[in-house]
């Protein structure tokens, strides 16, 4: 694996902290070279790689049916990701509360101005840190519906943007359960990118990521680089599909992705699948928890001489032809 580990452990906490080595510049940069001859980045200056380069995390938890633990698993990551420099630190989907029962998050849905979010945008500015909170259940137009909305918090502790869920997870998995997230979600209907100190940050939740057009658009209309896909994938589709469709959408958009995943069982009617993941624009994994079930971080820097350099050698946005698939009858 082309990045080096460096792992404590606590009862309840996993810390990973995933550095990019020198190894993994060499290896990523000979791996393009051999098609598009990019020149190595390993000879380039600590001086040069700090002023086009940014520390994040992603977070992965096993989220249960109590605002208060959850809140308090938050904060323990947030001082891991801080320790280590990251200056954003991206959370699962349903990372504030995960009910037992259909319906429960009906119970705990809150405007953004609410308690819960005000308590997140007060951990975001004693920190110090961006938060990227994937899947917040934000109260909707009645009470039989909430909207799942990714929110985005600066480190001064401002909402900063929010992306309402699109594609609602309404499936019969295969050897599984039926989920049915109409039922009590709104979809929303605005594709959303938000610039910060990370790059342009397109905001996506979960089901979202089989839907390659989302992602398309974010990269080409709304000039995203970094891709946060904050989710809660089952078990059975998180060891069919996850890895694969995100570096999928890396590779075809040139972004960086940062992929926060719930994980293990909240209860004894849900499992989530976990491997919290941070890829690159080559689509290489460069930040990965060593256990894909524990509760921890991992780390990696946006190297934005990287996505300026894959984008370079391989220009994709102008060899697209949306004329053409747009005006094709299908």
């Amino acid at each position: 694996m082309p990045f080096c580990l460096h792992i404590t452990r606590t009862p309840s906490i996993t810390t990973a902290t995933t550095v990019i080595s020198q190894r993994h510049k060499i290896i990523a940069s000979r791996s393009i070279s051999n098609s598009l001859t990019v020149q190595s980045r390993a000879g380039e200056s600590e001086s040069i790689m700090a002023a086009n380069s940014v520390r994040v995390a992603v977070a992965q938890m096993t989220s249960i049916n109590d605002l208060a633990a959850n809140f308090a698993t938050c904060s323990r990551l947030v001082k891991e990701a801080t320790s280590a420099g990251a200056k954003l630190l991206c959370f699962p989907e349903s990372f504030a509360y995960v009910g037992a029962n259909d319906g429960d998050i009906l119970k705990v849905a809150e405007p953004l101005d609410g308690p819960t979010m005000k308590q997140y945008c007060s951990l975001a500015r004693e920190s110090s840190i961006w938060l990227s909170l994937g899947g917040f259940q934000q109260k909707g137009h009645d009470d039989e519906h909430l909207r799942n909305t990714h929110v985005v918090i600066d480190d001064a502790g401002n909402i900063r943007s929010t992306y309402q869920k699109i594609h609602l997870f309404d499936v019969d998995v295969p050897g599984g359960r039926v989920y049915k997230e109409s039922q009590f979600t709104e979809p929303g209907k605005e594709i959303v990118a938000v610039d910060s100190p990370f790059g342009r940050l397109g905001l996506t939740v979960c089901y979202d990521l089989r839907f390659p057009e989302l992602y398309q658009q974010l990269r080409f209309k709304h000039e995203a680089q970094v891709l946060l896909v904050p989710a809660a994938f089952t078990k059975l589709t998180g060891q069919a599909h996850w890895e694969i469709l995100l570096r999928a959408r890396a590779i075809e958009t040139q972004c960086y992705v940062i992929a926060a995943a719930q994980a293990g069982k909240h209860n004894d009617n849900r499992e989530s699948f976990g491997d919290s993941l941070i890829i690159d624009p080559w689509g290489t994994i460069v930040g990965r928890l060593p256990d894909p079930l524990s509760t921890g971080i991992a780390i990696a820097d946006i190297d934005f001489s990287f996505i300026d350099s894959v984008r370079s050698k391989m220009p994709i946005d102008k060899h697209r032809k949306p004329d053409l698939w747009n005006s094709a009858s299908l």
